[in-house]
């Protein structure tokens, strides 16, 4: 957090030892509570305040050292979903593993396909791009720059077309080109009275009858700076379609990192990678004890 989580932490309730002693006030605990909301922690800041309390009531935690290190286990505790960092799925290996991605305009959708293809291609794996978002205009001409820079097959369609033919073409020409993994950009609205969540089931079908098992990941892209509005989004989304990851936007900072665990918590889908800067590289597989850390920084 810019400023310090911890630093923070520590500068309303441990100012002083003693208080771990004498027990921290109820103003101060709610002051802790206060620092972890504004870091859009959500429902778990009442949680870990209340676990706070009942550990220093009990004198389990007599240092500030202690306190931090009891605050990071809780949060990786929360975070932690069983899966290694980056973890995808590709399929049998019986043709190309196909990657939709998800997500509302405005989150760096289009972004994050090309951050993913160059992981991938960094990998040693090749890669088809598809630009199945005909409702946007200019996101076809997105995908095709990204691609031209990352010397990238593409497969496009007509602008207002249909999207799940652009998947289905896609997935065709990366069987016939023997590609590792098709990434499939999908519209985050429609220029009509379409349903969009309708387009993507649509879309999620039609891979699936192209090629067994598709999609092998469902990547839903949210802005880790919007709050709710991103929980909200992510419900809408897993109504919708079986979504297999999240990654999470515009975190070059932590001010907002407490938006990690409440995602995560509030929607039980793995967070897979952060997008934490604007370069190729700044595609970072999600390690919940490597995030906090950060997080907890003096």
């Amino acid at each position: 957090m810019k400023g310090g989580l911890w630093r923070q932490i520590k500068r309303v309730a441990l100012t002083d030892v003693s208080v771990l002693v004498k027990g921290i006030d109820r103003d101060t605990l709610e002051d802790v509570e206060r620092i972890l909301v504004e870091a859009d922690f959500g429902v778990s800041a009442l949680d870990m305040v209340e676990q706070l309390e009942d550990k220093l009531r009990r004198g389990e935690l007599k240092s500030a050292d202690a306190v931090r290190s009891w605050l990071k286990q809780a949060i990786v505790g929360l975070l932690d979903s069983g899966q290694d960092a980056g973890d995808l799925h590709f399929g049998d290996g019986n043709g190309p593993a196909v990657f939709l991605v998800l997500g509302v305009n405005g989150v760096g959708k289009t972004t994050q396909i090309a951050k993913l293809a160059h992981r991938l291609m960094g990998q040693g794996r090749s890669v088809l791009l598809a630009a199945a978002d005909t409702y946007r205009a200019g996101a076809q001409e997105q995908i095709g720059v990204w691609a031209s820079r990352l010397d990238l097959p593409c497969v496009t369609g007509s602008p207002g077309g249909d999207p799940a033919a652009v998947a289905f073409d896609a997935v065709a020409a990366g069987t016939a080109r023997r590609v590792d993994v098709v990434l499939i950009d999908t519209a985050g609205r429609l220029h009509t009275h379409g349903d969009l969540m309708e387009e993507l089931k649509k879309i999620t079908r039609v891979v699936g009858r192209k090629r067994d098992g598709a999609p092998h990941e469902s990547l839903l892209v949210l802005d880790g700076t919007v709050g709710q509005n991103a929980l909200q989004q992510g419900r809408t989304f897993a109504a919708a379609v079986p979504v297999t990851g999240l990654v999470i936007t515009k975190l070059d900072g932590t001010a907002k990192g407490g938006a990690v665990v409440a995602l995560h918590r509030e929607l039980g889908i793995p967070i897979k990678f952060l997008g934490v800067g604007e370069s190729l590289a700044d595609l970072e597989a999600f390690d919940p004890e490597v995030f906090t850390e950060r997080l907890l920084s003096d």
